[in-house]
């Protein structure tokens, strides 16, 4: 029988936890330290290894831009047990996202500030190998925000996210980039402008239907989810279908965002995750201002690809920034970044940061079962995910 574990990254340590999928608990186990903050984690296709980027450096626009970023490959045991398996390879700066192409041989990184591509061989013993150096000269965009290789592995899809306007700064339009994907090489493909010439589209991440020939993007200020269709070797520009992710109309004066999206293993659902964590003062500390924290649930029609959201449900958690779906398709794990204090009558409490347990229904929608507190100790929980043995 198949074994499924949950890996969740706490600062630079990565923690492993036994999934019972039946009885939707978790039990911690032990966990293995990186050399730096866990940003991201992507299982190698043969199942042996995990591929785990690293950095010293805060996230966003900061100016502290570290020291130690590094992609690096970590050894899975047979209980999903890790260690780390080589040296890792060094990055020019802080990774937001990576991902390993279909093949298994390479390890493509995607970074923010300012945005870049790397692309390094995976050796065959499952270690990270050199660097690729790129032929073609690629346009990356502002604010990169994920990469991932299509089904066919021949197109790499690269959303730059842009940037809000923000502390007199004007508007950065953002983009989803395409690239041919060939022998580890990149080539320029296709542009894709959404929202006006850039400006008011955020997209964040995308992912694809097992079977079929779509594309699910989040559009992280936007909070919506658009649907493209891929035509052979081309991805078609204009989104046949843009749904909103929430619930309510968004208040323009809430901080209100997408972060993960991810399409259910059978192919009938797509999810994504809605978050706000917006501050206000109240008496004496900074609470939680209001707004959709959720994750929210579309039903995919099988013969157009449209979704249409059929639930939007509370993690009882702030500011969920990565969530998973187990192999089976049965259990939803929600990871919400951080603490959040919050305002309960005249008074305050701390909301911890928390794993949240879902089922999924046979409909798709989700149960809420429990949650487990995580303690923090002033890191992040920066990542969570799911994975099958």
């Amino acid at each position: 029988m198949s074994k499924t574990v949950l890996y969740q990254s706490i600062g630079e340590e990565l923690v492993r936890w036994d999934v019972d999928v039946e009885g939707a608990t978790l039990t911690r186990r032990d966990s293995v330290t990186l050399p730096s903050k866990v940003q991201y984690v992507w299982p190698h296709p043969s199942k042996k290894f995990l591929t785990v980027s690293t950095s010293d450096a805060p996230s966003g626009n900061s100016p502290d831009k570290g020291k130690v970023h590094l992609v690096c490959a970590v050894r899975v045991g047979a209980n999903g047990e890790l260690a780390l398996h080589g040296k890792g390879a060094p990055l020019p700066s802080r990774p937001i996202h990576h991902c390993v192409d279909r093949s298994g041989n390479f390890a493509l990184t995607a970074f923010n500030n300012p945005s870049h591509i790397t692309v390094h061989h995976i050796n065959s013993d499952g270690t990270i190998g050199a660097l690729v150096e790129q032929a073609a000269k690629i346009d990356v965009g502002i604010y990169a925000h994920q990469v991932t290789v299509t089904p066919s592995n021949q197109l790499v899809v690269f959303p730059a996210r842009g940037n809000d306007a923000k502390d007199g700064k004007a508007e950065d339009p953002g983009a989803i980039k395409v690239y041919n994907f060939k022998d580890g090489q990149l080539t320029p493909a296709q542009n894709i402008i959404g929202g006006n010439n850039g400006l008011h589209y955020r997209p964040r991440h995308v992912d694809y239907h097992p079977t079929q020939p779509w594309l699910y993007a989040n559009i992280e200020s936007e909070n919506e989810v658009h649907m493209h269709r891929i035509d052979g070797d081309n991805i078609v520009e204009k989104p046949a279908f843009i749904k909103t992710s929430l619930a309510a109309a968004r208040d323009p004066k809430m901080h209100q965002t997408t972060s993960a999206i991810h399409v259910h293993p059978n192919g009938k659902f797509v999810y994504t995750a809605n978050r706000a964590d917006g501050k206000v003062e109240f008496n004496g500390k900074q609470v939680f201002a209001g707004g959709e924290n959720s994750i929210a649930v579309f039903a995919i029609n099988q013969a157009t690809g449209e979704h249409t959201r059929i639930q939007s449900i509370d993690p009882q958690t702030h500011h969920v920034r990565t969530f998973s779906i187990d192999p089976s398709g049965k259990l939803l794990v929600s990871a919400s970044i951080r603490d959040m204090w919050v305002k309960e009558a005249n008074d305050v409490r701390l909301a911890p940061a928390a794993l949240s347990v879902f089922r999924i229904g046979d409909d798709g929608k989700l149960s809420f079962v429990r949650k487990y507190d995580v303690a923090l100790n002033g890191k992040l929980q920066w990542w969570a995910g799911m994975v099958g043995l």
